[in-house]
């Protein structure tokens, strides 16, 4: 049995989901796969810090969050645990975690602080494993050679399509098949406002209704303007193509110009509207976009509803993949970085 210390930088809705899955699931891993998975520090800006060197309990950490929304004053609850007050760059040189998990805010302008923080646990010696789509799209190549340098690994799996397992797919399933184009519809947001003009609402109704159930910001601007969505084009054409764009090379339009009026002549001419972002090798170089598509009701991204993200690989042996599944929540990016530990130790 290897013990695997984690140490979480960032306790939002992924790091509780990553504790939820290791609360309920932390003896299955160990019988399957000889991996005692443990939580020993986490350092949240807003949230406080823990450590204990022989693992913190994620059922006392979430009921502890639940509670009162913060992990400050949980060392009375137990004497093992200590709380001493470190942010991201402590908790990657005093812990004795091997493995950092990094989930911080993502910044697709600058991919800061997450990438500062990625750089010095890589440098440290330390695994890596990020859900952040930031310091990925905008510094994957530079931390990919420093994880080289340094003989770690550095798992990035939960930046597109969360827990579905999108870029192991392309990467390693299907790298011998060819992969030529990948489109997807990469934004649960936008899918689901289209879905729901689809059923009669309109733009600022269907964007007031994924507000209330948490899947849109109250700044929307991220999703609905297509820049997360070619945040996560930028990283497939890295990782799958080795090609590295920049943000603004991404053709990119939002969904905010859509009427009631062209959802209905989708709808007559028996086609959708979908929010598609696209990557594929082309004589000379590459072509990437995130932009509206009507899409015929035949075409296999066009019956992804609601929330849910996927992706359509055209390759030369296998003709068109596609994967379905969601792309973001609680326990579905939680489990990408589940998926990248595992992945580190097989």
């Amino acid at each position: 049995m290897k013990q695997v210390r984690l140490g979480l930088i960032g306790f939002g809705n992924v790091g509780q989901g990553l504790a939820q899955i290791l609360a309920e699931r932390a003896e299955e891993y160990a019988r399957k796969f000889g991996l005692d998975l443990r939580i020993v520090a986490i350092t949240d800006a807003l949230k406080g810090s823990v450590y204990n060197a022989d693992g913190l309990a994620p059922s006392a950490l979430l009921e502890k969050i639940t509670r009162d929304g913060n992990l400050v004053g949980i060392a009375q609850d137990d004497p093992g645990i200590c709380e001493p007050g470190w942010d991201a760059l402590d908790l990657v040189t005093h812990s004795n975690a091997d493995v950092i998990v990094e989930l911080s805010y993502t910044d697709l302008k600058t991919g800061e602080p997450a990438a500062s923080y990625i750089e010095a646990a890589l440098r440290s010696g330390k695994h890596t494993v990020t859900t952040n789509k930031g310091p990925v799209a905008l510094h994957y190549a530079r931390l990919q050679a420093l994880a080289e340098q340094n003989g770690v690994k550095f798992g990035v799996e939960g930046s597109v399509m969360s827990g579905t397992p999108a870029l192991r797919l392309g990467m390693e399933l299907l790298a011998g098949a060819g992969v030529r184009k990948v489109q997807g519809i990469l934004n649960g947001t936008t899918n689901f406002i289209l879905t729901q003009m689809e059923l009669g609402m309109d733009y600022t109704s269907a964007l007031a209704e994924a507000q209330r159930l948490g899947y849109a910001e109250a700044d929307p601007t991220g999703d609905v303007e297509g820049f997360d969505a070619a945040g996560k084009v930028v990283i497939l054409a890295r990782l799958l193509f080795g090609k590295t764009l920049r943000m603004d090379q991404v053709d990119r339009h939002g969904i905010t110009q859509l009427t009631p009026l062209d959802i209905a002549s989708a709808t007559a001419a028996g086609e959708r509207w979908k929010l598609i972002g696209t990557v594929e090798c082309i004589t000379g170089g590459i072509r990437a976009s995130v932009c509206p598509q009507r899409l015929p009701i035949s075409h296999p991204l066009a019956g992804v509803s609601g929330a849910t993200n996927a992706a359509c690989f055209t390759t030369d042996l296998l003709g068109e993949v596609t994967l379905i599944g969601p792309g973001a929540g609680r326990l579905a990016t939680g489990y990408a970085v589940i998926e990248d530990i595992l992945a580190i130790y097989r």
